[in-house]
């Protein structure tokens, strides 16, 4: 097959998620973007969520649509509340006809010794990175499982499997996380419904550089000795996982090869829960 023959035949393999719809959360920049980006390129019509500027978050809705030929939605709902969640599950619903693929990505961090750790912080942190998901969840399952077919994928953390200090809220929520996952995917799996965990070790996005500026900073020095001795310091493989790897692993969970895989917690961490 010459080089003119191969490029055509990709550009008419069927797309593996033709016909679905997704919804990610938390997905207008970071990991979230990449994994919208993913499933949007593998033919899913897909629903943006999270904060930002308006015109910003319209050209890039309306980009993702122009270049990969699915139709894009957005919904600024809070993911600290219960009812702005279902309202978007269901405004999902009603736009594209249903709600097949779901990943639950939306999630913030606050990092402080238990003691000094202020309430108000494990109240967010819970409620954004562990409540969402299981509002979520609770708002499409039924619909999944009703047309015997469902993709959820959590995008937990290494944090789900081991622990860091000064960390707490951030390290319950993920250990829940893997918890709510393993229930959802026992309930779901007679309908055709799986339901999976990943756990990304540090994942280079515009949020670990600016981190990495401000430890240069703080402990006076260089950017390599942080990535080295701070960051990547438990890291057996020394890189950064990138948000398009996260991307693509979970555009496979959501694919026909993904069907018995159900329950699991994937570690993308360079074999630092290998440890």
């Amino acid at each position: 097959m010459n080089n003119i023959t191969a490029q055509s035949s990709s550009l008419n393999t069927p797309r593996s998620l033709a016909g679905k719809v997704a919804l990610v959360t938390g997905s207008t920049s970071g990991i979230g973007l990449a994994v919208l980006e993913k499933l949007a390129a593998e033919g899913a019509d897909v629903v943006m969520n999270g904060f930002g500027d308006p015109t910003a978050i319209e050209t890039l809705r309306s980009g993702l649509e122009h270049r990969y030929s699915v139709r894009v939605r957005y919904d600024g709902a809070d993911m600290s509340k219960p009812e702005e969640i279902e309202a978007m599950v269901e405004a999902a619903r009603a736009a594209f006809g249903s709600l097949d693929i779901l990943v639950n990505n939306a999630g913030i961090q606050h990092v402080e010794p238990i003691e000094t750790f202020p309430v108000e912080k494990w109240n967010a942190i819970l409620a954004i990175n562990l409540s969402a998901a299981f509002h979520a969840i609770r708002a499409s399952f039924a619909g999944m499982k009703g047309r015997g077919w469902g993709r959820i994928v959590n995008i937990a953390s290494a944090h789900a499997l081991i622990a860091s200090p000064f960390k707490s809220a951030y390290v319950a929520a993920k250990h829940g996380v893997l918890g709510l996952t393993k229930v959802a995917a026992l309930e779901g799996a007679e309908h055709g419904v799986t339901v999976n965990a990943i756990c990304p070790g540090y994942v280079w996005t515009p949020l670990v550089a600016k981190q990495i500026d401000e430890q240069a900073a703080a402990h006076k020095i260089d950017k390599e000795q942080v990535v080295r001795d701070v960051l990547l310091k438990n890291t057996p493989s020394k890189r950064f996982a990138e948000a398009a790897e996260i991307g693509a692993l979970t555009a496979f969970l959501c694919g026909p090869n993904a069907a018995s895989i159900t329950g699991s917690a994937l570690p993308v961490d360079g074999g630092w829960t290998a440890h």
